[in-house]
């Protein structure tokens, strides 16, 4: 991913990466296939966790309330993921996110294509 979008911006000036992000789509497949499979994949392997320090952790108070909220309970968040991570249910090499709305007061399962 690097590699190609290193050759995709090549002669043009650098951006930071929000403003990279805004006009993705804009800038042509190159850039937003290997800037969002970059971005993508950087973001997933940052917010893991190794096994045993994941099953000491535990959601703040803000983010409990707001998964018991928005779905009921983690586990049926972690349901409603899987189901939407299932197989068939995104195109391509799509990705699955747990988003929070614009007013901060609940979350949703977003799936997006291939590297959106």
């Amino acid at each position: 991913y690097v590699a190609n979008i290193n050759k995709a911006t090549e002669g043009k000036d650098e951006v930071p990466i929000l403003a990279l992000q805004a006009d993705a789509i804009e800038a042509g497949k190159p850039v937003r296939n290997n800037a969002g499979g970059h971005y993508n994949h950087a973001f997933f392997w940052q917010e893991m966790a190794p096994a045993d320090e994941a099953a000491k952790m535990s959601p703040s108070e803000q983010l409990e309330g707001l998964i018991n909220k928005s779905f009921g309970s983690m586990d049926e968040m972690k349901a409603q993921f899987e189901a939407a991570a299932a197989p068939g249910a995104v195109f391509g090499s799509g990705w699955v996110w747990v988003c929070v709305n614009q007013a901060g007061d609940e979350l949703k399962i977003v799936g997006t294509p291939n590297q959106d």
